[in-house]
């Protein structure tokens, strides 16, 4: 795998509905530590900033709905956030500060990191929530549901509205996209085109204006897509097919004859033995990382798709997978102090430095002071450059009268 030692090693993350999260140095394959106490659904894992790691937990013997949020120093978790229903799907903002939950009821809960607090909830679905994303410019929360439709509302409008703020008071847009449960979704933002990529059990991954939710294009495939992913410059996708195999395609293709021939994406010679759950990009894209819900974990190279490592098949099944990067210097490998049964083959758990703990004290002093320093104006700057785009396309829609829909 490309590496470099100015850029730590990404350390790969998976959870499992049997057992605990596990997480492996995407360089050499080891397995460095595990996280117990999860069992978590689809999309049911998340990364919280540098700091936390959060993780849906569903129970049949719980009597709460939980999320679990861990921190890296110790494998037991730190935090039991409650939530008012079974949540799935999670996803976070990049400073550390939000987590957003998807329930089985349709809800979207916002809630503070680490206290708990659930800041908003506002009904996004009639369905359970199947995926959330932010947009790539971090204004935006979207969300796709098991009745193939996708919402998105503002993130300034989540976070700073107060508990009691009606769901009518938010900037909600919701249409339908699929004829089957939205599996994922992503975003590319190049120069004034903003563009929303959807994928589906019904075998398609759809293209959209995320302005207007105009659909731009489909690109149907032989199989339920269950994961995207796409390079560092929005150029490529990647595609997850429930066959085990990837497909590699355009974002934005040539010609319509291009696309009249066939030649929308190709399909990797190598795949998994298994449906494909998860993939992500790693290494500034020269490396994509695949999951299957047999427990496999491949890293491929993105410019030839051959599979240059394989993590193991000893971990169970896997729900999702996410890839950390600047905490692979910070695990130490060697130091076994346990291991844990259950059926996963003795992987062991592994020691944190000390030096790692140290480090990690001083970053989050420093950090905590940076937040409160920038987090005004970056919440600012979004709310008004969101409020411009959906001002438009509100009053778009308000000349063009009621009774209209999109498809």
């Amino acid at each position: 795998m490309s590496s470099s030692s100015s850029h730590p090693h990404p350390v790969v993350l998976t959870s499992s509905p049997d057992g605990p999260i596990t997480a492996f140095d995407a360089v050499s394959g080891i397995s460095l530590c595990h996280f117990s106490g999860s069992r978590s659904p689809r999309h049911g894992l998340a990364l919280v900033g540098n700091s936390f790691i959060a993780a849906s937990h569903i129970s049949p013997e719980a009597t709460s709905a939980s999320i679990h949020l861990y921190n890296w120093r110790s494998p037991s978790a730190l935090h039991n956030l409650l939530v008012p229903e079974p949540v799935a799907a999670l996803s976070a903002t990049p400073d550390g500060l939000y987590l957003f939950a998807g329930g089985l009821s349709g809800c979207v809960y916002a809630i503070s990191v680490p206290s708990g607090d659930i800041l908003k909830s506002y009904s996004a679905h009639n369905k359970p929530v199947s995926c959330l994303k932010l947009s790539e410019d971090g204004s935006l929360l979207i969300s796709g549901c098991d009745d193939g439709t996708v919402s998105y509302v503002p993130i300034f409008q989540i976070v700073e509205a107060s508990p009691d703020t009606s769901s009518a008071g938010l900037m909600l847009q919701r249409f339908v996209a699929h004829d089957g449960s939205v599996t994922a979704i992503d975003t590319s933002t190049s120069q004034c085109n903003s563009t929303m990529i959807t994928c589906s059990l019904d075998c398609t991954v759809k293209f959209w204006g995320l302005l207007d939710g105009t659909k731009l294009r489909t690109v149907a495939f032989p199989c339920p897509i269950m994961g995207i992913a796409l390079d560092q410059i929005r150029t490529e996708f990647f595609a997850a097919g429930s066959d085990g195999f990837i497909y590699k395609g355009l974002i934005n293709v040539g010609s319509k004859i291009h696309v009249n021939q066939g030649h929308e994406y190709t399909r990797w010679a190598q795949g998994h033995e298994s449906g494909i759950v998860s993939l992500v990009m790693a290494s500034e894209t020269r490396n994509l990382v695949s999951a299957s819900e047999d427990g496999m974990v491949f890293v491929w190279e993105t410019e030839t798709g051959e599979a240059i490592m394989g993590l193991g098949n000893h971990i169970g099944s896997i729900s999702e997978m996410v890839v950390a990067t600047g905490m692979g210097q910070g695990l130490k490998v060697g130091k076994k102090v346990e291991n844990f049964g259950d059926g996963y083959g003795g992987i062991s758990r592994v020691e944190l430095s000390r030096t790692l703990k140290d480090t990690l004290d001083i970053e989050e002093a420093l950090r905590v002071a940076a937040k409160d320093r920038s987090r005004a104006i970056d919440m600012l700057e979004s709310a008004i450059s969101t409020s411009e785009k959906l001002l438009e396309l509100i009053l778009k829609e308000a000349k063009k009268g009621p009774g209209s829909t999109k498809s």
